[in-house]
């Protein structure tokens, strides 16, 4: 009884800020999830072109590319729970603007592009801010905990909840959805409203620019984050290119009514769901590395197959698998920056990394337009297949080298602890 009693006591625990940041992730998370399975049944009422459907998914992105390094240096800046907060209250300004446009039947893809871009820009700032302040309300051995019950939170309610709400919501009519996600937005900027954040020291910061350049520097001297951002950008710029067509493929070949492509995408989200629930154990048992490494290849199997698909049932099991092994390799990706990157140099390294890994999806999302128009809608997934293997097989030999560096590295480490036992 003692034991366990000492145990319990010892045992660390989350914080009761980093629950009520967890609670904000979750309401808002709902509402992106009816946002995102909204957006594409809208765009496609006004087009049938991939190619004008897959602008509108660039235009969301396209902000990682040109405000992700001046976020960054703003987050190791300023407050980050304000920073965080403040993007969310404009974001739902924004939406609740499509919400008004699409119920009064004004909305065109040119309007969607444009908000598309802006609630992109509030992403940039919210999503740098958020992965910097963790560290700073989670001690460093809950940290895989931490971002594995975030992602799982993010599963549940960006693709497990919200999709098919956002569905049925758009089935009973158009601007419903909508309305959802700007009261998501807002209810998650007033409860991160009431967060603590740590702010900034009251220090002389440097000129933006040279900042900037501080936070890149870094990165490009630090060889295994360096490898994985490249490798991110490669991975994200696939993933948007077969995804962007992802609608189409799903009502036009295999048929599938707006109610049934959200429950398609809530299938899915199961696999990210056991992946964010599981992910801190198989790091355990596995290692990092062999854990990315797994994630890394199983992903190229996949998206052949997801483009091959005779099914839905055989689609949405490897959406399933896929987002399994993403939500992996993405927990254990953050955990190493969160680990690795000192704290006042993390929002900005975090900016260049996303930036790096981010910044392509644009690109993607137009090269899988031009790709589905040109070779039908089943051709962007295998393509996106093909060019992930090619950039695991160049990255390879990094990652396998910092794999051995870092076991090397924990036998010394145990062999000193058993040297220095009485």
């Amino acid at each position: 009884m003692t034991n366990d009693v000492t145990r319990s006591e010892a045992e660390p625990r989350l914080s009761a800020g980093y629950w009520r940041l967890w609670w904000a992730t979750g309401i808002n998370s709902v509402g992106d999830g009816a946002f995102a399975a909204a957006v594409p049944l809208l765009a496609v009422t006004v087009t049938r072109d991939p190619r004008l459907v897959s602008i509108v998914s660039a235009a969301t992105y396209l902000p990682w590319l040109l405000l992700s390094l001046p976020a960054g240096a703003l987050v190791d800046r300023y407050d980050r729970v304000a920073l965080m907060w403040r993007a969310q209250a404009i974001q739902a300004l924004i939406v609740a603007v499509i919400a008004v446009l699409a119920a009064f039947g004004q909305i065109g893809i040119p309007v969607l592009a444009i908000t598309a871009f802006g609630l992109g820009a509030c992403t940039v700032v919210f999503a740098n801010a958020a992965q910097a302040v963790l560290p700073d309300i989670v001690a460093e051995p809950l940290l895989h905990r931490a971002n594995g019950h975030q992602q799982t939170i993010t599963t549940v309610g960006l693709q497990f909840a919200g999709p098919p709400v956002g569905s049925l919501l758009f089935a009973v009519a158009v601007a419903l959805p909508f309305g959802v996600d700007a009261a998501s937005f807002a209810l998650s900027a007033a409860l991160l409203a009431t967060l603590r954040g740590r702010g900034r020291e009251r220090i002389e910061h440097p000129p933006m620019r040279t900042a900037i350049a501080d936070g890149l520097r870094w990165l490009v001297r630090h060889r295994l984050l360096r490898t994985l951002a490249v490798l991110l950008g490669v991975n994200t710029f696939c993933f948007q290119l077969g995804n962007v067509s992802l609608v189409l493929l799903a009502t036009q070949t295999l048929r599938l009514d707006a109610p049934g492509y959200g429950l398609l995408l809530a299938g899915a989200a199961i696999g990210s769901l056991l992946g964010g629930l599981v992910s801190a154990r198989l790091v355990m048992r596995m290692g990092e590395l062999p854990a990315l490494l797994a994630a890394l290849v199983t992903n190229v199997v996949v998206f052949v197959g997801i483009g091959l698909s005779p099914n839905v049932i055989v689609l949405g099991v490897l959406l399933a698998v896929s987002g399994f092994v993403t939500t992996l390799w993405s927990i254990v990706t953050v955990s190493l920056r969160q680990r690795i990157v000192p704290s006042e140099m993390l929002g900005r390294v975090n900016s260049v990394y996303r930036m790096l890994g981010w910044g392509l999806i644009p690109l993607g999302a137009l090269a899988g337009g031009l790709v589905a128009h040109a070779f039908g809608l089943r051709a962007p997934y295998p393509v996106a297949g093909v060019l992930r293997g090619i950039a695991l097989l160049v990255a390879m030999p990094v990652l396998v080298r910092a794999m051995r560096d870092r076991t090397a590295a924990g036998l010394v480490g145990r062999r000193d602890n058993l040297s220095h036992r009485p």
